[in-house]
């Protein structure tokens, strides 16, 4: 999907968390130390006690996300979320407990609970400021989403009752704004006529839309296949008698009762996670690969001072976004930026386009390359500027392959394989590499974006530098 307001919904809430516990706790001292009436035998200071409890921080968040407190489930009940809410406190609260058990000197005095009653009071605080912060949170979404900011535009489609019923009930606290409606005027209220259009197809390419609701059965996999294309997330508003069997995926929009269709497990919360570790294992890996990058930038000055180190090569990755895609020159400089096609013909050789094409786009001691060229991609170093384009958010460290333009037409479910930022590496590389046919890699890529898993990343990650290691890089 394009856009996931969402996603920024949870990283407010995540940030009034944060503010939460360190305020119950900075609170909790102040109280003890200054309200509570009863003498005290201990020195800490404040400063040092507020520092400790923000390192501890990242376990709240935790057990808060275990506790599924950052899902739309129990966001949108309140008495489920002030229950678990009370369960995170008195958790939070145990572990930290714990954590200063075993720990050797959290601060000053060597306790992060210098006495027993500062424990109860940033329990009790802590529960009321989450609930506090969380409120105002909620408030301010309620009040930017009633202003016409971070609504999803949404099209719906359908000739059923179900229709009839969100056009009629929909509002913008379901952060939805319909767009289009493609119905039977039976099924469209007199005001939502103005809004209807003949074929989905027309919506999807005049309006561009976030989410598509189908509220019948017909058409399921084509209605469905055209959200993918469009990179639009898909609903399903079930009869009774599939509710009942979707109990579990079901979710409230506009007292409709839908099923979120998941292109890929990568959405939300999960898609915020892998841009994190992308980012922190960016920044380490830049560090470490930084030396190397700095000699093989001197090596490719010294054979030639003129032509570019660099490599720019426009891909496409996450809902077909061009970016140049950065790797050290392999290619001798008068056959960069061609095709392989078009690099055959000017030296001459135009057969070995059709021997490169028909051998998987591969060709032993290709003309093409330089000298040095040919040792960067056996050891693969020629992708390590490829670092900044993860830094940059163009790329992941593991995804499908980052398509050239010119390819996209060879490939089927090319909705789907846009649905999620290309990577450094993936599934397909890790498995042959080269050695697999274009269809296995395509459908290995697929298999990915709709298995993925943090796991799975960690996996392909280990057996990436295996590869490498063995000289199974690219030939």
């Amino acid at each position: 999907m394009k856009k996931d307001p969402s996603v920024v919904y949870r990283v407010f809430l995540m940030a009034g968390d944060t503010m939460a516990i360190v305020f119950s706790f900075a609170f909790a001292y102040y109280f003890r130390t200054h309200i509570d009436v009863r003498p005290y035998y201990f020195t800490s200071e404040i400063r040092d006690f507020i520092l400790a409890s923000l390192f501890l921080v990242p376990i709240w968040l935790i057990i808060l996300m275990i506790l599924g407190l950052y899902s739309k489930s129990v966001l949108r009940l309140r008495v489920r979320e002030y229950g678990r809410l009370l369960f995170a406190s008195a958790i939070g609260i145990m572990a930290m407990i714990t954590y200063d058990f075993f720990a050797d000197g959290t601060i000053a005095n060597g306790s992060l609970f210098p006495v027993k009653t500062i424990v109860i009071y940033a329990a009790v605080f802590c529960f009321i400021s989450l609930v506090v912060f969380r409120t105002v949170v909620g408030l301010v979404r309620k009040f930017v989403l009633r202003h016409d900011h971070g609504l999803l535009k949404t099209v719906v489609v359908g000739n059923n009752s179900n229709t009839t019923r969100f056009l009629e009930t929909i509002t913008p606290e379901s952060g939805h704004k319909v767009v289009g409606v493609v119905a039977n005027n039976e099924f469209v209220p007199e005001g939502w006529r103005k809004r209807k259009f003949r074929t989905l197809e027309m919506v999807l390419d005049k309006l561009k839309p976030d989410a598509v609701i189908h509220t019948d059965s017909e058409n399921i996999e084509k209605v469905n296949q055209m959200a993918i294309d469009y990179h639009a997330l898909y609903y399903y508003a079930p009869s009774e008698q599939s509710l009942v069997s979707h109990m579990g995926n079901v979710e409230l929009i506009a007292a409709t009762p839908v099923i979120l269709v998941r292109t890929t497990p990568l959405m939300g919360g999960a898609k915020v996670f892998k841009r994190m570790c992308d980012i922190l294992l960016g920044v380490v890996a830049l560090i470490v690969a930084s030396p190397f990058m700095l000699v093989i930038f001197v090596i490719q000055k010294m054979v030639d001072l003129k032509a570019p180190a660099l490599y720019r090569d426009m891909r496409l990755s996450r809902f077909n976004k061009k970016f140049p895609l950065l790797k050290f020159r392999t290619i001798k400089v008068e056959f960069n930026g061609l095709s392989p096609e078009d690099a055959f013909e000017k030296m001459g050789k135009p057969k070995l386009a059709v021997r490169y094409r028909d051998n998987g786009d591969y060709l032993k001691n290709d003309p093409r390359y330089t000298a040095l060229g040919r040792v960067l991609r056996k050891t693969s170093l020629d992708e390590l500027p490829q670092i900044f384009n993860i830094i940059m958010g163009d790329i992941s460290f593991v995804g499908p392959r980052a398509l050239v333009p010119s390819e996209l037409k060879s490939y089927g479910n090319r909705g789907l394989l846009l649905s999620v930022k290309s990577g450094l590496t993936g599934l397909a590389q890790v498995s042959g590499r080269r050695d697999i046919s274009f269809d296995e890699r395509r459908a290995l890529d697929i298999y990915y974006i709709q298995n993925w898993s943090p796991w799975m990343d960690v996996q392909i990650l280990f057996k990436t530098v295996a590869c490498v290691l063995k000289g199974q890089g690219a030939k």
